[in-house]
């Protein structure tokens, strides 16, 4: 195949480091900060958007947590983060001691509500002493069975009452069926409103999905191509190497469908699916993902075997390494019929994609690690069995959002030379070295109140109320659970799901 490489930099939120913006000064209150997750990447964010000028001039970061620690013991546990995870190279020790001057520690059991007036106490005194006006930005970097405690706590206390604004930052999993999070949902727009609660989705902070909505390409392809006129079809796959490591104990009760389909993967269907306007702001990219998932067609019970595939990673080789099934993995039952795998197919059933299959995998233990969006463009009809019999692959977009983030065009030429139909391959890759990570792009979109790329409450609902007949399907084994091999490509009922349709996956 031949191919073509353009360098070209797709990151185009990245420019907007140099620009002198103003972010008003807050307050930002981490719970949950000797956690892993703050450890691996909120501090190592925080320091990014320090160096590239993104935080306010006045900012104090409280780090909330069980455990007892002095402030200069905190700023070394974040000191230590920043060495061994920040993306930043030869970090300047006057940079770092003026990064870490931010920030204080209170420890407290976030379900006492008598500990939170301490932590009023060392907030006010901070934005006294800093000249900040009440703008409070609460991080819930916590466990999901401690969010409604702390959102309920905080206003119980006062920390919530401010004379400026509020916002409320909250990691998945929200919920874990339709019931749960709609119980979960109704506990916290009692206390902060829809427009105060920024629920985070990593993979919405990946600068390639980002670039969904604002690339020129996309946008042009969206009026003219990107509908079902021209699209056979729309691949969707999420898939890595690793097992489930030392996550077994949620892993075994969340699966793949959960982990990764309800919240990741629908919510790149939405970005992928939208049509946007040429004016495109915070308000039209959340009305057009919930039209998205609000024309999704539902599944009945009876219908999701015809419809999902679900399957479990046995033993294998990865990389020429034998390695273990999911059953024989610490911490895992071995009658459990959790997923690790899921295939499914969907439909869209609005103006612009009635009528194109839309399909969606994830995987763990698979055969490569990636992460990519391909449309598949309809042949002209006439020529069909011609490229059916050269086996030549349909004219293709693809988008890859990892290993490596790039945007490839194949398109089929005659060789001049052959005389014969041959498959060119011309490749758009972001050749930055200095590309956000995807906690920095939704760390300063919060810092500055732009919920665009955040979760939406309507979103989740509606994904899980198309989830709630898969995962009751599964919990009566009206799907059959497939095996497949560690370092495959998943289980071959999958293809067959293609396959039924004159298709296969890409």
């Amino acid at each position: 195949m031949n191919e073509v490489m353009i360098s070209k930099d797709f990151n185009v939120r990245e420019s907007d480091a140099n620009e002198k913006l103003r972010l008003e000064p807050l307050s930002f209150i981490l719970f949950g900060a000797t956690g892993d997750l703050a450890k691996r990447k909120i501090f190592p964010a925080l320091f990014q958007l320090f160096l590239v000028n993104r935080l306010p001039q006045s900012i104090s970061i409280i780090g909330v947590g069980r455990k007892k620690l002095s402030d200069y013991s905190f700023q070394t546990h974040v000191k230590n983060s920043v060495y061994d995870y920040s993306r930043a190279s030869n970090i300047d020790e006057i940079k770092i001691t003026e990064f870490l001057s931010y920030f204080s520690y209170q420890g407290l059991d976030v379900t006492e509500c008598d500990g939170y007036n301490l932590l009023l106490e060392t907030v006010q005194t901070r934005e006294e002493h800093m000249g900040i006006p009440e703008n409070r930005l609460f991080y819930l970097s916590v466990s999901p069975e401690y969010v409604q405690d702390i959102a309920r706590n905080l206003n119980k206390s006062g920390l919530g009452s401010t004379k400026g604004w509020r916002r409320l930052i909250i990691e998945k999993p929200f919920g874990h069926n339709l019931k749960t999070a709609q119980e979960l949902n109704n506990h916290l727009v009692h206390e902060f409103t829809e427009e105060e609660i920024y629920r985070i989705d990593h993979y919405l902070g990946k600068s390639m999905v980002q670039n969904l909505e604002s690339y020129d390409f996309a946008n042009s392809l969206s009026r003219e191509l990107w509908n079902s006129k021209y699209v056979s079809n729309v691949q969707i796959t999420a898939i890595e190497t690793v097992g489930v490591e030392e996550r077994a104990g949620y892993y075994d009760h969340a699966g793949a469908i959960r982990d990764m389909f309800q919240n990741h993967l629908m919510q790149l269907l939405m970005m992928t699916a939208m049509n946007l306007p040429d004016n495109v702001n915070e308000d039209v990219i959340i009305n057009e993902k919930r039209g998205i998932i609000e024309s999704l067609r539902p599944l009945q019970k009876f219908e999701v075997a015809n419809n999902v595939i679900r399957a479990q990673y046995g033993p294998g080789q990865i990389f020429n390494n034998m390695v273990i099934g999911y059953k024989e993995e610490a911490g895992v039952s071995n009658t459990s019929k959790n997923d690790t795998f899921i295939a499914a197919r969907l439909w869209i059933d609005n103006s612009t994609w009635s009528g194109v299959p839309f399909y969606i995998r994830t995987g763990k233990r698979m055969k490569e690690k990636s992460t990519k969006i391909v449309i598949n463009f309809k042949e002209d009809l006439n020529g069909l069995e011609k490229f059916k019999e050269n086996m030549i692959i349909p004219h293709q977009v693809i988008i890859t959002i990892n290993p490596e983030e790039k945007v490839s065009f194949k398109i089929n030429m005659k060789n001049p030379l052959t005389n014969t139909t041959e498959p060119l391959t011309i490749d758009f890759s972001s050749k930055s070295e200095n590309v956000p990570e995807a906690y920095e792009l939704l760390l300063f979109d919060a810092l500055k109140g732009d919920a665009r790329f955040f979760v939406h409450w309507k979103e989740v609902e509606l994904t899980w109320k198309w989830i709630q007949p898969v995962l009751e399907a599964f919990e009566e084994n009206l799907v059959p659970l497939h095996l497949y091999d560690s370092g495959s490509m998943g289980p071959e009922a999958a293809d067959s799901l293609l396959e039924e349709d004159g298709f296969k996956w890409i």
